[in-house]
């Protein structure tokens, strides 16, 4: 008999801890958090070079919005991490992760030089 326990009482089996219980209700959070991870990254991107850009190349793109330049963006840098994921296989590869910085650079180079 272990200390503290009466005979009656069943260590918790693993199938019915709470985890395991709620896993059905957490499936779509689940999803939800997984889309917002992948697409994180080319939107903070996106708009971190939109905004770069704008303190930057003023003259060049001062007729363009900056929230144009963030989803055109972010927009080039969600198509470079969905090819990434096909490609590799993986999320969040480092050539992936390159390619981004370098799809989100070229909107706004595109844009100032026209």
């Amino acid at each position: 008999m272990t200390a503290g326990l009466s005979p009656a009482a069943d260590p918790p089996r693993a199938a019915d801890s709470l985890i395991f219980r709620r896993r059905r209700l957490l499936d779509a959070l689940d999803l939800f958090w997984h889309l917002a991870n992948f697409v994180l990254p080319a939107v903070a991107v996106g708009g971190l070079t939109a905004g770069l850009c704008k303190l930057f190349w003023r003259r060049a793109l001062a007729r363009t919005p900056w929230f144009t330049l963030a989803w055109q963006a972010s927009a080039a840098g969600l198509a470079v991490l969905v090819a990434g994921l096909v490609i590799t296989g993986h999320d969040g590869r480092m050539v992936t992760y390159a390619g981004l910085v370098v799809a989100c650079a070229l909107v706004p180079w595109i844009r100032a030089s026209r």
